[in-house]
């Protein structure tokens, strides 16, 4: 097949004395049959293209498929009254959500199911079924669990459901006792619900016409949607808004943050009387987060802020406080130690720190008349990531952890507070003989262009590299302060067992080595981003690692912009690159204050409409505005038509750019998901699908097809 040809309409617009010319941007037209037929075009161009790589792709996702352990249950966790978990099902695309009574209210030991349980019996004695999303998802191409929360009396179930893609959610409320759905329904919500202690009302959230989530919701059980009260609405633009409810039940919290700025309301719901409150009142650049703690026998709010420096520090404060005066350091802040989130128990404080790149959680018990004792749960992996979840219950004398590797698959703990002994749980099955100790995990750095020190993961089999180089796959992300942690992933195996390395490089606009590595990867910077993967990758070629003709690059979102800047400003040091929803088209999108996330980004970007200097700065590195007549490598770029975060009209103009402007090999691809978001396709064997299509292609590229 010839590939499609997206026909040339120019449109100017004047900027800052420049003029930028745009031929396809009338790929924009979502409902305009014209353009869906030419996405179908690329989608059987792309098809067409890979046809040779279908026996392939069945057999990765046989590989994911029999490595994968389908009939399966999370490790059970704790919380008023019951043990919740989910399971899956060999066969089915989702899972279901279940629990079972505590048995004994002493003992925090999960419990364990029975072994080789069929999909159709109880896994534990007692278990009650909440939510088979099968059943939800039954008749719908796409289907997402936006979240779901369970009364404080643990009698109704409020979920949210997406059937379409577009984070645009849907709340109904369950009886658990009769199996009967009430009558309140609530749409165009953003993620799930939150319950006020009470249980007779939650709280929710929507968003504006620019997909921003500006309003808090409260909606009383029994009433209409059209009843429900506006709790905060947030006008600055710049802000976005949640609402969560303390671990101890007493406090109902409403966030406002932007990139570098927040704000909390409270409500103490002991009080029958109180009102909504600023605690303190938004101050520019200054981020704090609150989570309620009892501390030597008093309330008080454990304040995470960056007011006395960039890496935050960990203070307390009375919970009535009405400014910072009153904030007192627990853990001062410390250069390089970057604090990024706290947990409060009855006996104990969890914090969630990094250092030199590595994640770790810090341990702070607490004795009758405070902190008694600091310490770190400690691994011995060269590169791991380490984090806590699952711990809702206030009054738990331990902590659930999860721990992985790159070639350790994710593994469940108790960690006991008190003897400072882990106790292994779970680790997540690899059937088919997997052993950790046939591969090898390194970390390497690289030294970017103005000195500073990237620090890359990377894991290969082991003995992989006794003949030389090898074909390597190098991930990139580096925006938002998002750490892309070394993760165990099955899918991988299919190239790492085929001779393959995969590789992480940690780039600056990520948080992994604190949030000067993220200042130094944004607005005016965020070059750094770009140029930190080019040296990346030279240095794997440097070190013989792999060549640059079997190296492919990847990266999502705004890791997608990194995959087009790369192209762009390095096109002779990869094999080939792939681009998920890639972030392309960022000066079109960042002028365009109405499209979705525009104005909440000015602050990652910056405001190239209202900036002369952003603008030249960003249409410097735009990949759109910087295609050129140069030999690219191969190109996959994949997107979703309802994707409200990075639209698909980005890589669809960008592929038809290339194509017009790009010489020598000009193999480049578009695959579109018709039916998905942001996420891509949703249930689990869609997914693996999906996954080995992306796949083959590398292999391909890396010469390790067949």
């Amino acid at each position: 097949m010839e590939p499609p040809v997206a026909q040339p309409r120019p449109v100017e617009r004047k900027i800052h004395d420049h003029v930028r010319v745009d031929e396809y941007d009338w790929l924009r037209a979502k409902d305009d049959p014209e353009v869906i037929a030419h996405l179908r075009a690329e989608n059987a161009y792309t098809e067409d293209r890979t046809a040779h790589l279908a026996g392939l792709r069945q057999s990765i996702f046989e590989e994911i498929r029999s490595r994968t352990l389908e009939t399966d249950l999370s490790i059970p966790t704790r919380n008023r009254g019951y043990w919740y978990y989910s399971r899956s099902f060999e066969g089915r695309e989702y899972g279901a959500s279940c629990r079972i009574p505590v048995a004994d209210p002493d003992d925090w030991t999960p419990p364990r199911p029975a072994e080789d349980c069929a999909p159709s019996e109880p896994a534990l004695p007692g278990e009650e079924l909440l939510l088979d999303l099968n059943v939800l998802a039954e008749g719908h191409d796409f289907f997402s669990l936006g979240g779901s929360s369970i009364s404080p009396d643990t009698t109704l179930l409020a979920y949210s459901t997406d059937v379409v893609g577009d984070e645009r959610y849907t709340v109904q409320v369950l009886d658990l006792a009769s199996g009967e759905l009430l009558e309140d329904q609530i749409t165009g919500v953003i993620g799930g619900v939150t319950w006020h202690p009470d249980g007779t009302a939650f709280y929710y959230t929507t968003i504006d016409d620019s997909w921003r989530a500006d309003k808090i919701w409260r909606h009383t059980l029994g009433t209409g949607q059209a009843d429900d009260e506006l709790t905060f609405h947030e006008t600055d633009g710049r802000f976005w808004v949640g609402v969560g409810r303390s671990r101890t039940d007493r406090f109902m919290m409403i966030v406002s943050g932007s990139k570098t700025t927040s704000e909390y309301r409270v409500l103490d719901t002991s009080a029958p009387e109180a009102a909504w409150r600023v605690f303190v009142p938004r101050r520019d650049d200054v981020e704090y987060s609150l989570e309620h703690a009892v501390i030597g026998g008093e309330d008080r709010f454990l304040v995470l802020h960056n007011a006395s420096g960039p890496d935050f520090e960990l203070a307390t404060s009375p919970v009535d406080a009405a400014s910072a005066s009153a904030w007192e350091p627990l853990i001062p802040h410390r250069p390089g130690v970057r604090l990024e989130d706290v947990d409060a128990f009855a006996g104990h404080l969890v914090v969630h720190q990094r250092s030199e790149g590595l994640t770790q959680l810090r341990v702070i018990e607490l004795g009758e008349a405070g902190p008694v004792d600091d310490h770190l749960v400690e691994f011995e992996d060269e590169v791991y990531m380490i984090g806590s979840g699952g711990n809702p219950a206030f009054e738990q004398p331990v902590v659930r952890l999860g721990y992985t590797t790159m070639a350790t698959p994710a593994s469940v703990y108790n960690y006991d507070v008190a003897s400072r002994e882990l106790t292994l749980l779970k680790r997540a099955p690899v059937l088919g003989g997997y052993d950790p100790g046939d591969y090898e995990e390194h970390r390497l750095w690289a030294t970017a262009e103005d000195g500073t020190h990237v620090p890359i993961s990377v894991v290969a089999r082991r003995g992989a590299r006794d003949s030389g180089p090898v074909p390597l796959l190098l991930y990139g992300y580096g925006a938002y302060e998002a750490s892309m942690d070394p993760y165990f992933s099955i899918a991988r195996l299919s190239l790492l067992d085929r001779g393959a390395a995969f590789a992480i490089a940690h780039v600056r606009g990520g948080g992994e080595m604190g949030r000067h590595w993220y200042d130094d990867g944004k607005l005016l910077h965020k070059q750094n981003t770009f140029g930190d993967f080019i040296s990346c990758a030279r240095h794997l070629v440097a070190t013989g690692w792999t060549t640059p003709g079997s190296m492919v690059a990847e990266g999502g979102s705004a890791g997608g912009l990194l995959m087009g800047a790369v192209a762009n400003q390095a096109p002779d040091l990869f094999g080939g690159i792939v681009a998920n929803v890639p972030f392309v088209d960022a000066l079109t999108s960042m002028l365009d204050a109405s499209l979705p996330l525009t104005v909440t980004e000015y602050e990652e970007w910056g405001n190239p409409e209202a900036d002369p200097e952003v603008y030249a700065y960003m249409a410097g590195y735009a990949p759109y505005d910087n295609v050129a007549a140069a030999d690219y490598p191969p190109i996959l770029a994949e997107t979703s038509l309802n994707d409200t975060r990075v639209l698909y009209v980005e890589p669809a103009k960008w592929i038809a750019r290339l194509r017009a402007t790009a010489v020598g090999r000009r193999d480049f691809l578009l695959r579109t998901e018709m039916a998905a978001g942001h996420g891509g396709v949703s249930g689990r064997y869609k997914a693996w699908h999906d996954r080995a299509f992306s796949l083959a292609w590398i292999l391909d590229r890396m010469g390790l097809a067949d």
